[in-house]
């Protein structure tokens, strides 16, 4: 059982650095879309934005693969754990839409409006909340 604990408190905080990057980087895009013509300042803000991005990729897959792991070998099952991994997959798009349109910026294409950016910024709050509750609560 204490393998269990390890593998599931490791998973956990992999998936708590992903998150940080998910709620991160779009952030970076509205500072993107707000710096306007200064270049020393955009360069600044896609570096970062390329490292958060790559760092996010990691720790996605470090918690993939420990959740891999209590799937098939400590066999976590359940409805509740389709849903979850469906909402899971909506946020790695979220997350890949974000670095899809840093590399646009990097080639010179504009990016959404910081409104509209601002509004992306908020939609894995509500896929996080939803998560949370299918984990805590496995209703089905």
């Amino acid at each position: 059982m204490t393998s269990y604990f390890i593998t599931k408190t490791a998973h956990l905080v992999f998936v708590m650095a992903w998150m940080g990057g998910v709620f991160y980087l779009p952030r970076i895009l509205v500072n993107l879309a707000e710096a306007g013509d200064d270049a020393a300042v955009r360069a600044r803000l896609v570096l970062m934005g390329r490292r958060l991005y790559r760092f996010g990729h990691i720790m996605f897959g470090l918690a993939f693969v420990l959740g891999l792991v209590l799937w098939l070998h400590f066999k976590v099952s359940g409805g509740w754990l389709h849903a979850k991994l469906t909402l899971v997959a909506l946020m790695l798009v979220h997350f890949i839409v974000a670095g899809r349109w840093l590399k646009g910026v990097d080639a010179g294409r504009a990016l959404p409006s910081s409104k509209a950016l601002r509004w992306f910024n908020e939609l894995p709050v509500f896929l996080l909340i939803a998560i949370v509750y299918l984990v805590l609560a496995k209703p089905f």
